[in-house]
């Protein structure tokens, strides 16, 4: 962990998401510079790729040729060792205090303001798994559909309830979404009809990237699961729910879920939250062994979710914390591979929808709305229940105590008509 009182040499504004002690992980590029390597520091990014190729790692014993790649995977697959020793390095390149190489004569060749370059998806994702993991979320989801008494399935208590989504159209923050078209059965009807979605949502979400590989027959304990987190992300898990509602019977979520899910580009590592390390709520249905654990296996993440109309200004919707979510990711990686299923470097395991005790910490507009029953207010003036073309959905997550704050950006994506 870095000394929460060190100071950078590269102006931080006030509040931003990347002091020194972050040194999250991403991939860029301009009009001019090929996609590669770089971290966050304050307002700006610092390029890799130059910094290897001035010898500021050559001590490292790590192949130069992955800072010049187009995802994090090579990177990570580095090992844990050797991608901890670059980002030490990176925190005395940056170091006020450091005062013996030439670094301020270098900054104007890898430094860059973030809002001049385009940030890219961070890892090839391989596999993506989306888990259910909020017993709040979970019991809201049930009261709605199939009442209080029956809100949680008999097996919720018992293991990380998951499902496989779909790698493929996963993209990074600032990339729009098309509202998706498919089956759903209008209230009322008895008959299906096709169609754009009426009722698209947002689900509130964060993920980790897995950083180690392991064979298929193999499995992951409780106690060995951080090993294989190279890092979190914001995740939008963007639904569908009338399309979802008619199709998820009896397999679960396919079209509804599919169309897109929004990540934010920066990977800021475990080493970065370990300041935040935090117990998560009590679980008083004992799990079988294998999902037993010691410690404190989540993070005080804080989290935030806005909306913004088109041609208007944003609304805080959500506020929500990582520390609700009943199954921790320790628990999900174990049970993820309790049967010898294989994880590759680059896989991204969501969280599900993280909601928290109070309605306004709900993390999505099925629950916000409670099914659309009660609108949502915007500044402007209009209500929502569900998403409308042009909104653009902003999610923010960061970790803060006195004098330290840890942040992931944002997540944004703005909704276009279908085509």
């Amino acid at each position: 962990m870095i000394d929460p009182k060190l100071k950078s040499w590269v102006n931080i504004p006030e509040n931003s998401d990347f002091p020194i002690q972050n040194i999250p992980f991403g991939v860029f590029q301009t009009e001019t510079i090929d996609p590669r390597l770089c971290v966050a520091i304050g307002e700006h990014l610092a390029d890799l790729k130059v910094l290897a190729e001035h010898g500021f790692f050559d001590d490292l014993g790590v192949d130069l040729s992955v800072f010049a790649q187009p995802h994090l995977n090579a990177f990570i697959a580095l090992g844990q060792a050797k991608t901890h020793a670059v980002r030490m390095r990176l925190v005395d390149i940056l170091d006020n205090d450091l005062d013996n190489w030439d670094a301020s004569e270098l900054a104007p060749f890898f430094l860059h303001l973030q809002k001049d370059v385009e940030m890219l998806l961070p890892v090839q994702v391989g596999d993506y798994t989306d888990f259910y993991s909020s017993r709040e979320h979970a019991t809201n989801v049930g009261t709605m559909f199939r009442g209080k008494d029956n809100a949680l399935m008999p097996n919720w208590l018992h293991l990380p309830v998951g499902y496989h989504g779909r790698a493929s159209s996963i993209v990074v923050s600032d990339t729009p979404i098309r509202r998706p078209k498919g089956q759903f059965l209008p209230q009322g009807a008895e008959q299906p009809e096709y169609g754009p979605s009426r009722l698209l949502d947002f689900e509130l979400e964060m993920a980790f990237v897995v950083g180690k590989e392991t064979k298929m027959g193999e499995s992951v304990s409780t106690q060995d699961a951080e090993d294989y987190i190279f890092g979190m992300v914001i995740f939008n898990d963007w639904s569908a729910r009338d399309i979802q509602s008619w199709e998820y019977v009896p397999l679960g979520p396919f079209l509804g879920k599919n169309f897109a899910s929004t990540i934010s580009p920066w990977v800021v590592t475990m080493d970065a939250l370990e300041a935040f390390r935090t117990a998560g709520p009590i679980q008083d249905t004992q799990p079988l062994p294998y999902l037993q654990f010691a410690g404190a296996k989540s993070f005080d993440i804080q989290l935030e979710v806005s909306i913004q109309p088109e041609h208007s200004v944003a609304t805080t919707v959500c506020r929500s914390n990582f520390k609700y979510l009943y199954w921790n990711m320790a628990q999900q990686l174990a049970h993820h591979t309790v049967n010898g299923c294989n994880i590759r470097i680059g896989d991204v395991m969501a969280s599900g929808t993280i909601s928290g005790p109070e309605p306004d910490s709900f993390g999505s507009m099925l629950e916000l709305s409670w099914r659309g029953s009660q609108p949502i207010a915007m500044s402007d003036g209009s209500e929502r229940t569900f998403l409308q073309d042009g909104d653009a959905v902003i999610m923010r997550a960061w970790c803060e105590q006195p004098g330290l704050r840890i942040g992931f950006g944002t997540a944004r994506g703005k909704i276009l008509p279908p085509f």
